[in-house]
């Protein structure tokens, strides 16, 4: 009976974990990129070169790789484990994981229980259930330091690639044409390149007039709003008054300024006439140039007895 319990609940965790890592898109994993000489490639933590495999998550959300196996034997599914208790087996959307595959397990989770060779040229990747086959392939032989890629990411067709691109995509492959290339074949001499610039930024800045304008007038209409206020008491004020001022008061300022405009001013004239003067008689002999002397005084001191 008591073996029975511990079958049962064995069983329900085999069955949960399966379903977890499946819930998280363990499908979505496929075996990317290849090495199988290693000569002067990638190195692994301890410095030393051997074959690697790439693991890229094709999809859109963190997948776990915990759990699910690796292996070079069709007959042997479950050949490598790929351990639970490793952070590192988590893998972002579009990411990318490494292994080893040097024989060196107890270097880590990343290092593999089995080696590649010409002779072994078989790779697999298993679910957690170990009977679930999620990606496979067979190496061609090839030289040194050249890698079995897929191109696009996951998805395409296999190659071997002049350029080994391990954790980073193969697009950088020489032989794929790139986006900005087909570009350039398509606008040779920028003239569609500049004209999207220009159409952006000129965009841009009218959206930041029309916008900083918007702002300016938000900003201001309390300010209007407080000045017509003002404004509006202001005649009030001046209105009230006018009204406390009976009507005989403005005739007889109206009689006034009638009256000073009119009668009680003086009428000037702007016209200056200058008339020239002139003397009919020499200076010389009038009187009033004559030279006069001015008589002397003469002192009487009476002398007192």
């Amino acid at each position: 009976m008591m073996r029975m319990k511990r079958l049962i609940l064995a069983t329900v965790l085999v069955v949960f974990g399966f379903v977890s890592v499946n819930a998280q898109s363990v499908f979505d994993l496929r075996i990317n990129e290849v090495m199988l000489f290693n000569r002067t490639s990638y190195i692994d933590s301890y410095g030393e070169r051997s074959a690697w495999i790439e693991i890229v998550n094709t999809g859109y959300n963190s997948v776990n790789v915990a759990g699910c196996f690796l292996t070079n034997d069709i007959s042997n599914p479950m050949k490598y484990r790929i351990p639970s208790a490793d952070p590192i087996a988590l893998i972002p959307q579009q990411q990318y994981l490494v292994f080893f595959a040097n024989g060196k397990s107890v270097h880590g989770t990343l290092h593999l229980n089995f080696t590649l060779d010409s002779a072994n040229r078989f790779i697999a990747l298993f679910a957690p259930d170990g009977r679930t086959l999620i990606d496979s392939t067979t190496l061609p032989i090839m030289d040194a330091d050249k890698s079995f890629v897929r191109m696009p990411n996951g998805k395409g067709e296999w190659q071997i690639s002049e350029l080994a691109t391990p954790n980073s995509t193969n697009e950088l492959f020489a032989g794929h044409v790139t986006a900005g290339e087909k570009f350039v074949k398509f606008d040779p001499y920028g003239f569609i390149m500049a004209l999207t610039a220009m159409t952006v930024v000129f965009t841009a800045l009218l959206v930041l007039y029309r916008l900083f304008k918007l702002t300016a007038r938000v900003a201001q209409k309390p300010i209007r709003i407080q000045f017509r206020k003002s404004k509006q008491a202001k005649v009030d004020v001046v209105e009230k008054k006018m009204e406390e001022i009976p009507g005989e008061v403005f005739a007889a300022i109206s009689a006034a300024l009638y009256f000073y405009e009119t009668e009680k001013h003086d009428q000037e004239s702007t016209v200056l006439t200058i008339e020239r003067v002139s003397r009919r008689y020499s200076p010389w002999s009038s009187k009033l140039y004559s030279l006069q002397q001015t008589p002397n005084r003469i002192v009487v001191h009476r002398k007192l007895n």
